[in-house]
């Protein structure tokens, strides 16, 4: 039998599968880090930091596998979406930290292109806004505040890009990187768009010019790194493409109408679309697969998993030192007491705006709060409002999804982290209506990255990626009492952000 090799680079960490083309995981590895977080609402990432994760965890994953390198047939890279990209000289050598899509540094550069550019053939043409989030925002900081790195940037690479020209010698952008950028990338005619990169003054050297879809073979694998990863040489790699939009492939979601959430250190919800379309205040790139023809439009809460990580290492102490004593986890410790809590937790709504926030409100100043709060309330209660709105963000995104006019499935899947917990599923079902479904296999984008090696390697048929390898396991089913509750306080959720917004700014 054949093996194929999917790898996922993640905010925190990277994870490795080896996988069979009948879809059976053999082997898989994981190397843990955090991103550089220098001042408030920055975030970036040295690149180096990706490639020695992918290194260590693909050598780790072959090595527990057993399998034989002659047998190991291709290899694909999904990776985070990496905002402005990694910027390199003529040489191919990085010249400053990667700014990820959680960095909000770049408001100046956003009130310039609104008070400068023809927003409106800006959006016609990309599919998408103006934010900070965006990596076209952050090239312009970078031109601002750095322009000795500005001056010497040949090129930006999204992350997997990057990793795959380091194992192959080979350059390429896949199509969903290049158009989750934002404003560069033309939509419908599918490459770099010299009206928008003209319109922004950032010269189109600098976008690769090679575009090439997600299953699409980049190069081979170089003697040297063969010899590294325990592979053979001239195995080819393929392109990959953003995690979030590969997890979406991998959960089966290809065709229009199907979505996802993935909840993870952020939350993404996104659906399928043969349109493109930035009114409705999401975001659109191709989707990687048959992504001529398809478009993924999505958006989501810059934190999700990472709002629950505060609350535990913020409030958490005595949780934290019972799983030290007991060897339990300390979210399954706290959330056995948040399940007591009604919905709605008892009067309590929290906004997870904790480092600003994306769709649907775009603004990197926003703030966290929590509105509520009286002496009767516990951490069990925060715990559980802290759930609560991050499930409100994603229904805040699906509302604004539904204004597209594409019909959604009856069923929500969701995959990521989030995936662990019953109570967060059963929210999740309340809030938004949906039936909740995860899966089984609980491997997600890198799995998702494994199908497009096969695919692209032609080990794999169309009907065999659209099916995908996963099972997919009914959760949580949305009870009537709940949904009422939920409602009402949706509309609270909804209410707070337009009240708050100016104390919000003031508070800087």
């Amino acid at each position: 039998m054949k093996y194929v090799v999917g790898v996922d680079i993640g905010t925190q960490s990277t994870k490795c599968l080896l996988v069979g083309i009948d879809g059976k995981v053999h082997a898989q590895a994981s190397v843990a880090y955090q991103p550089e977080t220098p001042k408030p609402l920055w975030a970036q990432q040295d690149c180096e930091v990706w490639f020695d994760a992918v290194c260590e965890s693909v050598r780790a994953c072959v090595a527990q596998s057993g399998v034989a390198a002659t047998d190991i047939a291709a290899m694909c890279v999904s990776s985070l979406y990496g905002g402005a990209g990694i910027p390199v000289d003529e040489a191919m050598r990085p010249l400053h930290p990667c700014l990820i899509w959680m960095d909000r540094r770049a408001t100046a550069e956003v009130d310039a292109v609104n008070a400068t550019v023809d927003v409106a053939r800006l959006q016609a043409i990309t599919g998408n806004g103006v934010d900070s989030y965006y990596g076209f925002t952050k090239m312009l900081w970078l031109r601002e505040h750095r322009p000795e790195v500005w001056a010497k940037t040949h090129h930006f690479l999204p992350p997997n890009s990057y990793i795959n020209w380091r194992l192959t010698g080979q350059l390429a952008v896949d199509h969903s990187s290049a158009g989750n950028i934002g404003g560069v990338y033309d939509a419908a005619r599918r490459r770099w768009s010299t009206q928008a990169l003209d319109m922004l003054g950032i010269p189109a050297r600098m976008m690769p010019p090679r575009l090439v879809e997600s299953s699409e073979v980049v190069g081979t694998l170089t003697a040297e790194w063969a010899a590294q990863l325990g592979l053979r040489e001239g195995m080819p790699l393929m392109a990959g493409g953003v995690d979030a939009a590969v997890a979406t492939f991998c959960a089966g979601v290809t065709g229009s109408g199907d979505h996802v959430a993935m909840i993870g250190t952020s939350m993404c919800w996104g659906f399928v679309s043969p349109t493109v379309d930035a009114r409705h205040q999401l975001i659109t790139m191709p989707h990687v697969y048959r992504g001529a023809d398809r478009s993924y439009v999505f958006g989501g809460a810059i934190t999700a998993g990472a709002a629950v990580t505060w609350f535990r290492e913020a409030f958490c102490q005595a949780e934290v030192a019972e799983a030290a004593r007991t060897g339990e986890d300390a979210h399954t410790l706290i959330e056995r007491r948040a399940v007591d809590v009604p919905p709605g937790a008892d009067g309590l709504v929290f906004l997870p705006y904790l480092m600003g926030e994306r769709s649907p409100i775009w603004d990197a100043q926003a703030k966290g709060a929590v509105l509520g709060l009286s002496l009767a309330h516990s951490r069990a209660h925060l715990y559980r409002a802290v759930l609560e709105g991050v499930s409100f963000a994603l229904q805040h995104n699906i509302e604004a999804g539904r204004r597209s006019g594409q019909p959604l499935d009856d069923r929500l899947i969701v995959v990521g982290g989030a995936a662990h917990s019953d109570l967060w599923m059963q929210i999740v079902a309340d809030v938004t209506g949906y039936r909740v479904f995860t899966i089984e296999e609980e491997v997600e984008a890198a799995l998702g990255a494994a199908m497009l090696a096969a695919l692209g390697a032609g080990l794999v048929d169309a009907a065999t990626a659209e099916r995908g390898w996963v099972t997919l396991v009914e959760r949580a089913r949305p009870e009537p009492a709940a949904q009422a509750v939920y409602r009402e306080r949706f509309d609270i959720y909804t209410s707070l952000y337009p009240a708050l917004r100016d104390a919000m700014h003031r508070l800087g």
